[in-house]
């Protein structure tokens, strides 16, 4: 029987892979192809749909010309955004773009027709046409046709930094909402567990980085030892061979470690499945990229300020904590999470985008506004933080611009950098109607 973690990773290498989906459509249109063919020569058949041989051995020869082009466009497609993802946009996005669907349902219906169009072509004979299958092949390319315009449309548009961060930030906020709601469902009412006894440490032989975990699997199999689970790293967090995964608190008996590690998915990079800090990570990469001297695009960077500040006050309004405690049916505390605090989402989203934009006025400006708004806006508890980062902004603005003028400017809060509806840092003038102002 496989564990948790190898059925995680086989999900992943499916919903990343380009081939097994277009491999499902190749058998699919053999197959169609096959009962396109057993149905040639039925009364019910238009005689509009009569054929010559050399006619329809043309027409499926141009089928299977045509898929085999449009493939190779695809594949051309495919390798400029790989390009355009590691030079303009960030890397780990591409594991993401791997996952699309309609990329795939192009592949394969290219895939399908090709091998329906291939394999009918054998079927031809000078007394025998498959005028059934020459009209699908004809109705096959005609979906392909559509299914490119729209694949066309799609990565046309989304391919832009400010498509691709909105893409992100969404999907981050989904995972957050989730991950929220099953640590709310399930946590301990009695809050971190008395740890006492003996303490055995699970170690991970290999290194990698920890994907996602099995929470309900773990609680179960520490109710079933009576023991306490705590995970030493967080999800997202590197460990090296050797490295502690699980420490193990009392119980009746200890788990077999292999028990454990299969309810733990490690792998060669981070996953959005349950580390939603990932796609903040995408982000900021973006951004980050538009400010490099190379791209030198702040108004870009602006932009993906915009999704960040969104995806900052889901975090804000989720309540998250440092630790996470799991019970049982019965409410005894079974697993403890290390989670990330408020201040960790915040300087994961700031901190290098105020050092590589600190000499851009535009920036500045914007990330006064995006703190300021969640100063307003987010719970008092999420205001140290906020107001730490608002300091070191001031420090950074105060090195980078040498003459009070253009720092004031730069200290001015500006939703959209520069051109928005400002924010003097000077209380606005309450004067009585009818008298001056200062």
């Amino acid at each position: 029987m496989t564990s948790w973690a190898t059925r995680f990773r086989l999900q992943q290498y499916a919903k990343a892979s380009l081939w097994i989906v277009p491999l499902f459509g190749l058998v699919l249109g053999v197959a169609l192809a096959e009962a396109a063919s057993a149905v040639d020569g039925a009364s019910w058949l238009p005689k509009t749909w009569d054929y010559s041989a050399s006619t329809a051995s043309s027409v499926l020869s141009s089928v299977v010309g045509a898929m085999i082009a449009l493939l190779g466009f695809v594949v051309t497609i495919g390798v400029l955004v790989i390009q355009q993802a590691t030079g303009t946009l960030s890397p780990r996005y591409m594991r993401l773009w791997y996952r699309d669907r309609l990329q795939k349902a192009v592949l394969a219906t290219f895939t399908g027709t090709f091998a329906f169009a291939y394999t009918l072509l054998r079927s031809i004979e000078t007394n025998s046409v498959p005028n059934l299958g020459v009209t699908l092949a004809g109705i096959a390319v005609s979906v392909s046709l559509l299914l490119l315009l729209i694949y066309l449309n799609r990565f046309t548009h989304n391919l832009r930094p400010v498509a691709i961060a909105d893409i992100v930030g969404r999907l981050g906020e989904q995972v957050l909402d989730h991950v929220a709601a099953h640590v709310r469902s399930n946590a301990a009412p009695g809050g971190a567990p008395r740890t006492a006894g003996p303490v055995t440490r699970i170690r991970s032989e290999r290194g990698g980085v920890i994907q996602a975990l099995d929470a309900p699997g773990m609680v179960s199999l520490a109710e079933r030892h009576d023991c306490v689970f705590v995970l030493a790293t967080s999800v997202g967090d590197f460990v090296p061979p050797g490295g502690t995964l699980v420490e193990i608190h009392g119980g009746a008996s200890v788990p077999d470690p292999r028990r454990v590690t299969g309810l733990l998915a490690l792998g060669a990079e981070r996953t959005i499945e349950q580390d939603p800090a990932f796609a903040l990570r995408i982000l900021v990469d973006i951004a980050i990229r538009a400010l490099s001297p190379a791209v030198n695009d702040p108004t870009t960077a602006v932009q993906v300020l915009n999704h960040i500040e969104a995806f900052l006050h889901a975090v804000g309004r989720a309540g998250i904590r440092g630790q996470y405690v799991l019970a049982d049916e019965r409410g005894r505390p079974r697993l403890v999470l290390p989670g990330r605090p408020w201040e960790n989402y915040l300087e994961l989203a700031v901190t290098e985008i105020r050092d590589y934009g600190a000499t851009s006025v535009q920036i500045c400006r914007r990330l006064r506004a995006l703190l300021e708004g969640l100063l307003a806006a987010l719970p008092d508890d999420c205001g140290p933080g906020i107001r730490a980062e608002l300091d070191l902004l001031d420090d950074a603005v105060e090195r980078a611009f040498a003459d009070a003028p253009r720092r004031a400017d730069a200290r001015t809060a500006d939703p959209q950098g520069i051109g928005g509806r400002r924010r003097q840092d000077a209380p606005p003038d309450v004067s009585p109607p009818g008298e001056p102002g200062p």
